[in-house]
């Protein structure tokens, strides 16, 4: 795999901004530099309302920015960065849901499983919606290892919440995503638990050669397996207006 740091990064967003307005509410986040490395597990820290969701939002490109010096892709290696800042101003969804599709990969909360496929299904959607071919036994495969090999006929309903995360991240990663962006996987089980998922989640991203975002206020779960941790600090600009800057945590 690569390491992290070994090439240009997957995601680079300088001088970023999203300003939101909600009756007589203003929320602005700030993004001055920040880089997702190729390889890496990158923790976004903080509490509730920092801008951690609308972060991962923008990173999943299904939230345009209010503005970005910067915002390059270079999902490929040897490939020139994409500029997404451009591909919203020209209007590009098309261009936008094809990199969502083929390069992107989702964990949440929950686990979001569509309750009326089977896990085995669930797990292949992605693939079959990016046209690969039969991956059953890499699914298989993965699934054994990580105690799901009894579970893929079984509907999602009648999983425990830890076995319902764990094969979303097997179908976060099943059709090779490049980025993987886990919105605060491990909010519904107990800390043993947690610590176990976000191994599973590190290893097979790392097996996988995958960069992952992990949206946490757990910083004691990812302190020594992230990479790189970036976090929040918030003022208030006025009465109605709050300021949410991210910067790395060092």
């Amino acid at each position: 795999m690569e390491a992290p740091g070994d090439t240009a990064p997957l995601v680079r967003m300088v001088d970023a901004g999203k300003r939101r307005v909600q009756g007589d509410s203003v929320f602005e986040l700030r993004v001055p530099d920040l880089g997702i490395p190729r390889g890496a597990l990158v923790a976004v820290v903080g509490d509730s309302g920092c801008g951690k969701s609308t972060l991962l939002d923008m990173l999943a490109l299904v939230m345009q920015p209010t503005e970005a010096v910067r915002f390059e892709l270079c999902f490929e290696a040897d490939s020139e960065p994409l500029n997404a800042w451009q591909l919203w101003a020209r209007g590009a969804e098309t261009a936008l849901a094809a990199l969502r599709r083929d390069h992107l990969g989702y964990v949440l909360q929950t686990g979001g499983l569509l309750p009326f496929l089977t896990v085995a299904e669930n797990i292949r959607l992605p693939a079959r919606v990016k046209g690969l071919g039969d991956v059953s036994a890499a699914m298989e495969a993965v699934a054994t290892r990580i105690g799901l090999g009894d579970c893929l006929s079984r509907m999602p309903g009648s999983l425990s919440i830890g076995q319902r995360q764990r094969a979303a991240i097997l179908r976060a990663l099943l059709h090779e995503p490049r980025l993987v962006l886990a919105d605060e996987p491990t909010a519904a089980v107990d800390k043993a638990r947690a610590v176990e998922i976000m191994a599973d989640l590190h290893a097979l991203s790392r097996e996988r050669s995958a960069s992952v975002v992990v949206v946490t206020h757990d910083v004691e779960l990812v302190r020594d397996i992230a990479d790189l941790t970036y976090t929040f600090e918030m003022e208030r600009v006025s009465e109605q207006e709050t300021r949410s800057v991210c910067h790395a945590l060092h």
